[in-house]
């Protein structure tokens, strides 16, 4: 059995969702499939608020069939394999989908295997993560119940979805604790397997305030690779050999990798992920195919803010590929990380490729370099409307498609 679209798109995630909803306000009766097995969307960004207890997590996941953008045929399976010879996507259920142009945005996988022992201790004995919809309460849970002892906050090795994240689950743990009166029972220790604390030289110092201001060791070049819930002890892997940490409250943040059958396909990088023109967003091989989001192989942060700004660029692209002309659209490495260092301030990150600054707004009203209350407010209540009621249908506020970036 097959089906045919003029768009086939993989992934109902954040990028996938704007990226339709992008090409329907240019071309309203466009035949666009989207391939996504799940039920429910969730607004990931907001999950630190939850386990920081300003957010309840309700409030960052609807139903799937809520958001899907009205006229896109929904294949409620997941993909299989691609056949971009044939213009083909196989599905779970070994049917095949046709394409004139597809577009590749199935996200990242988290990969929990990864850390030895890990899978069978989320959710209890002081084990949680931000990155998952039912563990970022418990991450609240556990702040809220913790008086002395010692948190451990873990990064695992780049490429992570929003690399400010494993970060600011300890700020926001650490603004808790001091506000309660117990940070000076409290032993935090930030194991970063980087080398640094931030990507960005620029944002660094207002970090390393924190830092301070926290009284957190600073463990860079730990990786962690084994956990035993019961006993409360973690593994690390240093350059100096493995090391041994006891804890009260461990937060981890998984390796992360390309999905599967994204990475056994033509279609991938070395990496693993899509190959694709870090700036038209097109496949380096299939001039009608195209990727964005996590799971693209583009050298940017992997933030929903990255996607909102990838998906107008290839809208546009896609279209000029049906019209049988070169792509026009250039993505510039856009991403933001509002790094939330206490409860009702952020470091608001917004940089592109090399690390460049590229704020949106002009420093006399946000100065990013610094934590602000006015970032909070952004984070906190207008950014999850804007993902909502903006970007999921193709409103792009302060994020239409640029010209080409000169080669």
């Amino acid at each position: 059995m097959s089906a045919s679209h003029t768009v086939v798109i993989v992934g109902g995630g954040a990028a996938g969702l704007a990226t339709a909803s992008s090409l329907l306000k240019r071309r309203r009766n466009l035949d666009i499939a989207v391939i996504d097995p799940a039920d429910t969307h969730a607004y990931q960004p907001g999950w630190t608020m939850v386990g920081g207890g300003v957010f309840k997590p309700e409030v960052t996941r609807r139903s799937m069939a809520s958001v899907m953008p009205k006229g896109v045929t929904w294949i409620k399976q997941a993909a299989r394999s691609f056949q971009p010879d044939n213009n083909e996507v196989t599905l779970a259920d070994g049917s095949t989908v046709r394409y004139d142009a597809l577009v590749v945005a199935p996200g990242i996988r988290l990969a929990w295997e990864k850390i030895e022992g890990l899978e069978e201790t989320l959710g209890k004995n002081g084990v949680t993560s931000n990155y998952r919809y039912d563990l970022a309460p418990y991450t609240w849970e556990m702040v809220q119940k913790l008086k002395q002892g010692r948190a451990i906050f873990t990064q695992p090795p780049m490429p992570i979805k929003c690399a400010g994240a494993p970060q600011k689950a300890m700020y926001l743990s650490c603004d808790h604790w001091l506000r309660a009166g117990v940070l000076d029972h409290i032993d935090v220790e930030f194991c970063n397997a980087g080398g640094v604390l931030f990507g960005v030289q620029d944002y660094v110092p207002a970090l390393m305030s924190y830092i301070e201001k926290y009284d957190v060791a600073l463990d860079l070049g730990h990786t962690l690779v084994s956990v035993d819930g019961p006993a409360q002890k973690a593994v690390f892997k240093t350059e100096g050999g493995e090391v041994t940490r006891e804890f009260d409250m461990l937060h981890v943040v998984p390796p992360q990798v390309a999905p599967q059958f994204l990475a056994d396909s033509p279609l991938a990088a070395e990496s693993g992920f899509t190959d694709v023109d870090q700036h038209t967003l097109r496949h380096v091989r299939y001039d009608n195919v195209f990727g964005l989001g996590d799971a693209g192989a583009m050298p940017n942060a992997k933030t929903a803010a990255a996607a909102r700004k990838q998906a107008p660029v290839v809208a546009v692209n896609v279209l000029q590929q049906l019209g049988g002309h070169g792509p026009k659209a250039g993505y510039d490495g856009y991403g933001s990380c509002p790094l939330t260092v206490e409860r009702g301030k952020i470091v608001l990150a917004e940089f592109g490729y090399g690390g460049k600054l590229m704020p949106s707004f002009p420093e006399w009203i946000i100065d990013g370099t610094k934590p602000a209350r006015l970032s909070w407010m952004l984070k906190a209540d207008a950014l999850p409307w804007i993902y909502w009621n903006g970007m999921l249908k193709g409103r792009e506020w302060l994020a239409g498609p640029g010209g080409l970036i000169a080669q």
